[in-house]
């Protein structure tokens, strides 16, 4: 844990009533935090926690939409957990399908 928060993971995203982009830095930060766990650990506190952060839709991204179903952040039920698996299977294949009609 970073030395600024004194053991307590919570004043990550509480210390100094920081914004949504303060939050994703602050995340970003921690050690195997890159940019896209971070936008989903910021939009799971918004979603889950009730991170009232200013801004922190806007700084998890497409992780931040409502009804997105695409992370852990949207996962409350089975049935959501089935949305978020077919995401996930859907960006699968159109990533295969990009990189095979490739140049």
């Amino acid at each position: 844990m970073h030395s600024d928060w004194n053991g307590d993971a919570t004043a990550i995203w509480t210390q100094g009533d920081p914004d949504g982009q303060e939050v994703l830095r602050r995340l970003k930060a921690l050690p195997g935090f890159g940019e896209q766990k971070a936008k989903i650990f910021l939009a799971l506190l918004g979603k889950q926690c009730g991170l009232q952060a200013e801004g922190w839709r806007e700084a998890a991204g497409h992780y931040g939409q409502e009804n997105a179903f695409l992370s852990v952040a949207d996962i409350v039920d089975p049935e959501s957990l089935s949305k978020v698996r077919a995401s996930k299977q859907a960006a699968k294949a159109a990533a295969k399908a990009a990189k095979t009609s490739g140049p």
